[in-house]
């Protein structure tokens, strides 16, 4: 379990593909610290390391996680936000994130706020997926408040240390991001949806 709480941002070093997986070489401050078979957030997706080297670490996404999240669309010199898992001693600080992507979504318009930034979203809601006014949303493994919330669509507001810290600093305009939606939210959606069946 995740919290959606960025220790760190990684740059990808190298990408290999492996039948229908790809193997990504990440170099990260982190790196050094982990453990074969540790679980990271990477954008907010929950992988493996499955090898580690001097200041890097391996991971790899199966066909199943690249066809949900951005994952794919990752090259050398790309920059992504891990996180490892909470321990159980840990100060709970964001929300109950799994690292189970939902879906992608569209990044519409950055504007700047005078000492914050406001970001505007837009998915696809024919995926059965909701956001909530005031409720939690993870973006690429980033624990935020959604509001002016509507049928595939919500805004956030970006603090500066957010900004300088994680990947929403070189976020632009027509960018695709990680999604997970509120645990919470999940299953009171399908409870209802059971009871209306």
């Amino acid at each position: 379990m995740f919290t959606g709480i960025i220790e760190a941002t990684g740059k990808i070093k190298s990408i290999e593909t492996s039948g229908t997986n790809l193997v990504f070489e990440v170099e990260s401050k982190i790196s050094k610290e982990l453990k074969v078979d540790q679980s990271i957030s990477h954008d907010g997706v929950c992988l493996t390391v499955t090898k580690k080297g001097r200041g890097v670490h391996y991971v790899t996404a199966v066909a199943e996680t690249l066809k949900r999240s951005t994952l794919k669309h990752l090259k050398p010199g790309s920059i992504v936000n891990l996180e490892r898992c909470l321990p159980a001693s840990g100060r709970f600080d964001g929300h109950i994130v799994q690292g189970h992507i939902d879906q992608t979504a569209r990044c519409n318009v950055i504007e700047d706020a005078n000492g914050s930034w406001l970001m505007e979203f837009k998915y696809d809601k024919n995926l059965g997926n909701i956001a909530v006014d005031k409720g939690s949303i993870c973006i690429n493994g980033i624990s935020l408040t959604c509001f002016d919330t509507k049928p595939g669509f919500f805004r956030v507001t970006i603090i500066p240390y957010t900004m300088e810290n994680t990947n929403l600093g070189i976020l632009k305009a027509g960018d695709h991001v990680n999604l997970e939606f509120d645990i919470l939210g999940k299953y009171v959606q399908r409870i209802m949806k059971e009871k209306e069946a």
